[in-house]
């Protein structure tokens, strides 16, 4: 005994059916941008979980790791373990990013810290308003409190 197919008997039924009923019996949904957006997606979640496990790992400048890290270094080391090489320095960073607004951040975007526009300090937003960053000699890398509202986020795609 053959099942059948029940996908369009729900669009015949009702005219229409949700993306979500639509994917349940085995079909597909193209939207331009989504791909991208889940790879940016993974691709932050993954580097916010390398730098998490750098934690406690000293500061050192121009150090980028393994087990020491300035502030790009460590942003450096999390996306090239994710899959992604990213430039040296905080401003090139920036610069190479995608840039956000502060309401559309997600967990695994780059935060950078600004005077006017110059670009000095970079961290990996880990969500409710904390990062994961290298903050200085003498400190280790740790989840801290965005300090400051003078700060750009950018995704990594």
């Amino acid at each position: 005994m053959t099942v059948p197919n029940r996908v369009p008997s729900l669009l015949t039924r009702a005219g229409t059916a949700s993306v979500l009923t639509f994917a349940a019996f085995g079909g597909g949904v193209a939207a331009p941008g989504l791909a991208a957006e889940a790879q940016a997606a993974t691709l932050g979640s993954k580097a916010l979980k390398v730098a998490a496990s750098k934690k406690g790992a000293p500061y050192r400048y121009g150090a980028t790791g393994p087990y020491s890290f300035d502030c790009s270094g460590l942003t450096l080391y999390s996306f090239k373990k994710a899959g992604k090489t990213l430039p040296r320095t905080a401003a090139q960073q920036y610069n190479r990013s995608t840039h956000v607004s502060a309401s559309r951040r997600k967990p695994g975007d780059l935060v950078f810290f600004h005077s006017g526009s110059y670009v000095y300090h970079v961290g990996i937003y880990a969500g409710s308003g904390k990062l994961w960053h290298a903050p200085k000699t003498g400190d280790v890398v740790r989840l801290q409190k965005i300090w400051t509202r003078s700060v750009w986020y950018g995704r990594v795609r």
